[in-house]
């Protein structure tokens, strides 16, 4: 346990036992604890092990993490914001900034004319649902559901709708050039075909 968790066990037990107003000697007959182990334990001078807490828990009926005071986990959600970059919705994934980001993508079903663009890095992009418009160098490539590439974005590149209905995808992308790692058996896999990738 945390020291900061063993060093308010004490008085969380005494303040426990008071509250059920309950002496040591009957929490000692109902625990099997001797007297002195309990004030020694409620006081600080003893140090909480299991073996101590579980009988005073099952006495008390309370959950080990209620007779502690455990501080709760903390909220593992990420509470992403929503922005709209180039006439789609971004809502990225990652909290902190870092070389590698992940966003989710909602691009609405109007057809755009390709505006290609290149920057630093590399991008995995892969298909939730919809159809999605790939141009990349001088391919131009239609993904849909279940279907991913992974491109150099140093290569001029465009993405967007068919013009047949609303697109939504994730990116990963490695701003400073990493590619995405997919781990299967040796075995299973063949050789990479050049960008962009289509995995099905």
């Amino acid at each position: 346990m945390d020291d900061d968790v063993v060093a308010a066990v004490g008085p969380r037990l005494r303040e426990i036992r008071a509250g059920r107003r309950q002496t040591l000697a009957a929490v000692s007959a109902a625990t099997g604890i001797s007297v002195s182990t309990l004030s020694r334990l409620e006081s600080g001078g003893r140090r909480a092990t299991l073996e101590l807490l579980l009988p005073l828990a099952r006495h008390y009926r309370l959950p080990l993490d209620d007779l502690v005071a455990a501080p709760a986990v903390g909220d593992p959600r990420i509470h992403a914001r929503p922005t709209r970059r180039n006439g789609m919705i971004v809502i990225p994934l990652t909290a902190l900034p870092g070389p590698q980001q992940a966003f989710k993508m909602v691009i609405p079903a109007t057809r755009a004319t390709p505006d290609l663009c290149r920057h630093d890095g590399f991008e995995w992009l892969y298909v939730l649902s919809g159809a999605l418009r790939l141009v990349l160098g001088d391919r131009d490539v239609t993904m849909t559901s279940g279907e991913a590439a992974e491109f150099d974005t140093r290569t001029p590149h465009w993405f967007g709708s068919t013009g047949s209905g609303t697109v939504e995808a994730i990116s990963l992308l490695g701003l400073q050039g990493e590619r995405v790692h997919l781990a299967a058996p040796a075995t299973a896999r063949s050789p990479a075909p050049e960008a962009p990738e289509r995995l099905r």
